[in-house]
C-alpha cells in the first residue's frame, strides 16, 4: 500500500507539472494589434527673434510669433493626406496685418524615402497700395489708393501680394542619425508681382543619439542650401528703363543651425544669409526703410539699399503636438 501511495503521488506531480507547462504558453499569447487610427491633428506655435523666409526677413529683423493647425488623414500606414493653416506676424512693405497660410497635400512613404506634394497659399490681408502716382510707367491707371499713398524712399508695392506655390519634397532617412532632402516650389506670380518664381534646395539633418544629452534632451544639426529663380514683373513695378516690368535678380540662400528638443518643445538657433545685393534686395522687397543712393543696379536706379536679404541670426522656441501622440 505504501508503494501504491508513492506511485500515485508521483503520477499526480507529473500530471501537475504537465498542466503547469501549458500555462506559460497561454500567458505569452500575443496581445491584439492596436487599432489603426486614420485621423490625427497636429498643432503648435512658437516665437522667433526674426522671421526669415528663403534668406529674406519678413519681419524687418524683429521678433515674430507663429501658430499652425493641421488635420491629417492616414489612408494607410504609408499614405497621409493633410490640410493646414498657419499665421505669422510680419512687418511687410505694404503694411499687411499678418501672413496667413493655407495649404494641403499628400505624403506618401516608400520605406526610407518620404515624399510630400501639395499646394501652399500665402495670404497677406490688410495691405495698402503704395505708388504715389495715378499711372504706372506704361500709362496704366493704378487707382486712387495707389496714387494717394507713397513710401518716403520711393519704393512701390501692391495692396494685395497674396500668391500660391505648388511644391514637392523628398526625404531619405539613412538611419536614426542622418537624413537628406530635396525641395522645389513653383509659382506663376511671386508675391503677386507677375514674376514667376522657382525655388529648389537641398537639406540635411543630423540627429544625435538619445544618450548624447541627459534628462531626455535631444539635439540635432540641420542646414539648407537653396536657389531662388525669378522672372519679370508686371508694369506696376516698372522703371523708366524697364517700363513693362523688371527682371528680378536670381539669388542663392543658405542656413545652418543647431536645435535642442525636450518633450514637445524645440529651441532652434540658426544662421541665415543670401548673396542678394542690397540694391537688388531693395527692388525685390520694396523695403519701407531702405535708404542711401549708392546701391544702384539696373533694376534699382534710385540706389536705395536694404539689409532685409543679409545675414541674420535666428532663435526660435516652439512646441509641436499631435492628438494621437500627446492628447490620448
Amino acid at each position: 500500500m505504501k508503494k501504491l501511495a508513492l506511485l500515485a503521488t508521483a503520477l499526480a506531480l507529473v500530471s501537475g507539472s504537465a498542466l503547469a507547462a501549458d500555462m506559460p504558453l497561454k500567458a505569452l499569447k500575443a496581445p491584439p494589434a492596436p487599432a489603426f487610427e486614420p485621423w490625427d491633428i497636429a498643432f503648435g506655435g512658437g516665437i522667433l527673434s526674426d522671421y526669415v523666409f528663403r534668406g529674406v526677413t519678413q519681419s524687418n529683423h524683429q521678433p515674430s510669433v507663429t501658430a499652425y493647425f493641421e488635420p491629417r488623414y492616414n489612408v494607410n500606414k504609408d499614405v497621409q493626406l493633410y490640410i493646414g493653416s498657419s499665421i505669422e506676424s510680419i512687418a511687410y512693405a505694404n503694411r499687411a496685418a499678418a501672413e496667413v497660410d493655407i495649404y494641403g497635400g499628400i505624403r506618401p512613404t516608400f520605406g526610407a524615402v518620404a515624399f510630400d506634394f501639395g499646394v501652399w497659399g500665402y495670404l497677406y490681408p490688410g495691405g495698402t497700395c503704395f505708388l504715389g502716382t495715378p499711372t504706372d510707367f506704361t500709362g496704366k491707371s493704378v487707382g486712387t489708393e495707389c496714387a494717394t499713398n507713397s513710401i518716403a524712399n520711393g519704393n512701390v508695392i501692391k495692396k494685395d501680394v497674396s500668391f500660391f506655390e505648388v511644391y514637392g519634397k523628398g526625404l531619405y532617412t539613412v538611419n536614426d542619425s542622418w537624413a537628406f532632402g530635396v525641395t522645389e516650389f513653383y509659382t506663376p506670380s511671386f508675391l503677386n508681382t507677375g514674376a514667376w518664381g522657382d525655388y529648389f534646395s537641398g537639406t540635411f539633418k543630423y540627429t544625435a543619439p538619445g544618450t548624447a544629452l541627459p534628462n531626455g534632451v535631444g539635439m540635432y544639426v540641420s542646414g539648407e542650401v537653396g536657389r531662388q529663380l525669378l522672372g519679370t514683373t508686371d508694369s506696376f513695378y516698372g522703371t523708366a528703363r524697364f517700363p513693362n516690368g523688371i527682371k528680378y535678380a536670381d539669388y542663392n540662400t543658405w542656413n545652418i543651425g543647431i536645435g535642442f528638443t525636450y518633450k514637445v518643445f524645440t529651441l532652434d538657433l540658426r544662421y541665415s544669409d543670401s548673396d542678394l545685393s542690397k540694391g537688388n534686395c531693395n527692388a525685390f522687397t520694396s523695403a519701407f526703410n531702405a535708404s542711401g543712393t549708392s546701391n544702384v543696379t539696373p533694376i534699382n536706379p534710385g540706389g536705395q539699399g536694404t539689409g532685409w536679404c543679409g545675414a541674420a541670426g535666428i532663435a526660435k522656441l516652439s512646441f509641436d503636438l499631435t492628438a494621437i501622440a500627446n492628447l490620448k
